[in-house]
């Protein structure tokens, strides 16, 4: 019998695709056909499990806001709601709703890991679809006075489908700073940078590359001033907006696409930020524990209108051509705010429709963008 004879031909044909294929899924995530696009996880919807949970329950219980509930949520017989998603069924859908959109990660919003705000990533790690989608993580400066909060970045960064980018790097988002918080914590922000470099150390030891952090400000200046006196090597923002009144999606969305031309003009290295949308009625109505400034009904008339499907794709779309051979973005990464923001009015996670289906139409739109096959991608 011949050595290649059409049966042993289909056989090895199917293990050098298969080789082929697991090669892909690695140095896919470094070379993409199009930029990276990235959604902000924020995992308050764990029902009664924490305050945070309790709060967003609160805040998007009246009728008013119930087209804001997140597919997983119900709406009890007395108009009551319950919002848990703190579930490994729930989990999984969202992976597959996030892959139909077409997204490449999630930023998942770091706490420490005992807290119900580390539900959502615990969910993840332990999805049997994680490897769809992968992940990186949001950090809030403050944070970063618990060194074991620290080590903890480290080690999660060495996890399998922790986003890179720039040949390897591991993807880290750090905002939320300011002076004071910088000099009550570290007497500055040379004692805060001793703590980036010690993070990049032990990431090093561990035999990653040296992490490509992010720093976020909704003043690109200030962005670049953090990430020069850190040594950091971009900036993005966590949120854009300029206090609208009752304005137009259009106009959040030329606002943040104006921060994204503020940033290459000063010379920073840029992760454009897309918002899905800001209109924090429902927090202004029922303020959120750990927002102490907020004073009820104190700013009901600051709001953006929400987008349509097709206007949000357009502004992803926007995106991607902005960072296509864009020398002040070497990342080649986008970041929308965001995945589950919906008491804030930055979604995409499916919604709960009047019909108690999910609304699907913002991540089938976003599909249509992103997992467009690349020759079919325009110019502009």
């Amino acid at each position: 019998m011949s050595l290649w004879n059409p049966a042993r031909l289909r056989l090895l044909g199917s293990v050098l695709l298969a080789i082929a294929g697991a090669a892909a899924s690695v140095g896919a995530q470094e070379s993409p056909m199009r930029p990276l696009v990235g959604a902000i996880r924020w995992d308050a919807w764990h029902g009664d499990k924490g305050t945070p949970g309790q709060a967003v329950q609160r805040a998007l219980g009246p009728a008013k806001w119930h087209h804001r509930l997140p597919f997983f949520a119900q709406v009890r017989d007395d108009g009551s709601v319950a919002i848990d998603g703190a579930r490994q069924d729930v989990m999984d859908q969202e992976i597959r709703y996030a892959v139909q959109a077409g997204l490449d990660y999630w930023a998942f919003v770091t706490y420490p890991p005992d807290t119900a705000m580390s539900l959502g990533l615990k969910l993840y790690l332990t999805s049997r679809l994680r490897t769809q989608i992968r992940f990186c993580l949001v950090t809030e400066c403050s944070r970063w006075r618990d060194p074991a909060f620290v080590s903890r970045l480290a080690k999660l960064m060495r996890e399998p489908g922790y986003q890179t980018v720039c040949d390897g790097r591991p993807l880290l988002y750090l905002g939320f700073i300011t002076a004071d918080k910088l000099q009550h914590a570290w007497q500055g922000a040379d004692g805060f940078r001793k703590v980036v470099d010690g993070l990049r150390a032990t990431a090093l030891r561990a035999g990653l590359k040296d992490p490509y952090v992010v720093v976020m400000d909704s003043n690109p200046a200030q962005g670049k001033r953090w990430a020069e006196a850190l040594g950091c090597q971009a900036i993005s923002s966590y949120a854009a907006q300029a206090g609208g009144r009752g304005a137009s999606y259009a106009a959040l969305a030329r606002h943040a696409e104006a921060s994204w031309a503020r940033g290459k003009a000063i010379g920073a290295h840029v992760v454009p930020l897309c918002m899905a949308g800001w209109d924090r009625r429902p927090r202004v109505e029922h303020p959120v524990p750990w927002e102490t400034w907020q004073k009820p009904g104190q700013g009901l008339d600051r709001f953006y209108h929400a987008p349509t499907p097709a206007e949000l794709a357009t502004h992803v779309q926007d995106a991607l051509d902005w960072l296509r051979d864009n020398p002040a973005a070497p990342a080649r990464c986008a970041l929308i705010y965001a995945w589950n923001e919906n008491d804030e009015g930055g979604w995409l996670v499916p919604t709960l429709a009047a019909d108690g289906t999910p609304d699907t139409r913002r991540i089938e739109a976003l599909g249509h963008v992103l997992r467009r096959p690349p020759a079919e991608e325009p110019r502009r």
